[in-house]
């Protein structure tokens, strides 16, 4: 997509400004963390305030062995989904915390031979569930559905997304921007596994994609580029910040590394989603373990390695429903402990927060439209 910042880009933002932007927000964040109140239900897990720059966290694992979280609150009831037993399950809690020890409700089963289940998603459309998934062998993968009037039960068979082009395609999701339903998904361009990039398309319904498919997003940049064969972008995730700005929070490097991190793209104020130029990728991993890939002012983790594929815990899986500025919300992640082999076994569900921290720049060279974009970025805690 761009290209890596330079060096000497890196250093601009000194030490002294970044310690200016952050007293400034400490006196807006206080005020916005009492008017968050009002225009927001917390949930019951949630801590008020700004968070500092890096903390000494309690560690968020859970007894749950598992990868590729998808969490959603309704209510004060948690609703996640979880590939399992040749299927996928769905468990139900009053804490994120709960989750992994709540029982597992098979909803759907591969009666049809479609071959590996990854990825199940979770949303909400309508008051009604859908569930998206990945299921296919080798170059066969592609998007499915089913759906439901009830979280855990009364699922149907499943339905292939008709994805614009018909190629390899994981880890998507449906969201509502603007009044207008996208889906999002990581894919090929062709039909061989040379990177993996991302991709949106328009949807008509839930279950209709309508129009082309465009990429948003590509492994380019150095940071993203340390483990690959293939070079991945994957996992993305929607949510909206504080101005209204649309972000897509994703995974990069290989899964199978301590490397795996999460970095965002930002849509700028006013853009097309469909159009590249008008997405700006951070500047380096946002949360991740390694100190030499993450974006200049974001501290590495202290518990795990190789964080990512990640949710955003939203009332209703909503969007528009994204938190405001000052608290701090709930997400989940999958992980390995530090001081464990780094292998899909030992992957683990942890529990985790985010927040919005603000006058963030993310920069560019060598490509159509303004160099940088100022807005909104986030912080991740373990």
């Amino acid at each position: 997509m761009s290209k890596a910042l330079s060096k000497a880009t890196s250093k601009a933002t000194s030490k002294l400004e970044r310690r200016f932007r952050h007293s400034l927000r400490l006196g807006a964040l206080a005020l916005a963390g009492a008017l968050a109140a009002t225009l927001f239900l917390s949930p019951p897990d949630t801590a008020q305030g700004a968070p500092p720059a890096r903390e000494a966290a309690p560690q968020g694992q859970t007894s749950l062995r598992a990868a590729d979280p998808s969490v959603l609150r309704v209510g004060s009831t948690y609703v996640a989904v979880q590939s399992t037993g040749g299927g996928i399950a769905v468990r139900r809690a009053s804490s994120t915390d709960g989750l992994a020890t709540a029982p597992a409700r098979q909803v759907w089963s591969d009666t049809r031979g479609r071959g590996e289940v990854w990825a199940p998603e979770i949303v909400m459309d309508g008051g009604r569930y859908y569930i998206y998934f990945t299921a296919g062998v080798g170059g066969a993968h592609r998007m499915f559905v089913i759906s439901s009037a009830t979280s855990d039960s009364g699922y149907g068979a499943e339905t292939q997304l008709a994805l614009p082009d018909n190629k390899w395609a994981i880890d998507g999701t449906l969201f509502t921007f603007n009044g207008q339903r996208w889906f999002v998904w990581s894919g090929w361009a062709g039909d061989t596994n040379v990177e993996q990039n991302l991709y949106i398309a328009r949807m008509s319904s839930p279950t209709q994609p309508t129009g082309a498919r465009y990429v948003i997003s590509q492994p380019r940049e150095s940071w993203e580029r340390v483990v690959g064969n293939p070079f991945i972008n994957e996992s993305p995730e929607a949510i909206k910040d504080p101005n209204g700005q649309l972000h897509i929070v994703y995974s990069a490097n290989g899964s199978w590394s301590e490397q795996y991190c999460l970095a965002d793209l930002r849509l700028r104020a006013g853009g097309d989603p469909t159009h590249v130029w008008d997405w700006y990728k951070s500047n380096g991993c946002l949360f991740g373990s390694n100190r030499s890939t993450m974006m200049a002012g974001w501290d590495p983790t202290l518990y795990v390695n190789g964080p990512g594929h990640h949710t955003f815990v939203l009332l209703h899986g909503d969007i528009n429903t994204s938190p405001p500025a000052g608290p701090r919300f709930p997400s989940m992640f999958h992980a390995v402990p530090k001081g464990t082999p780094y292998t899909w076994a030992n992957r683990h569900w942890y529990t985790g927060t985010f927040a919005w921290w603000g006058n963030t720049t993310y920069s560019r060279a060598n490509v159509p439209g303004p160099n940088t974009d100022t807005g909104w970025s986030l912080k991740f805690f373990e």
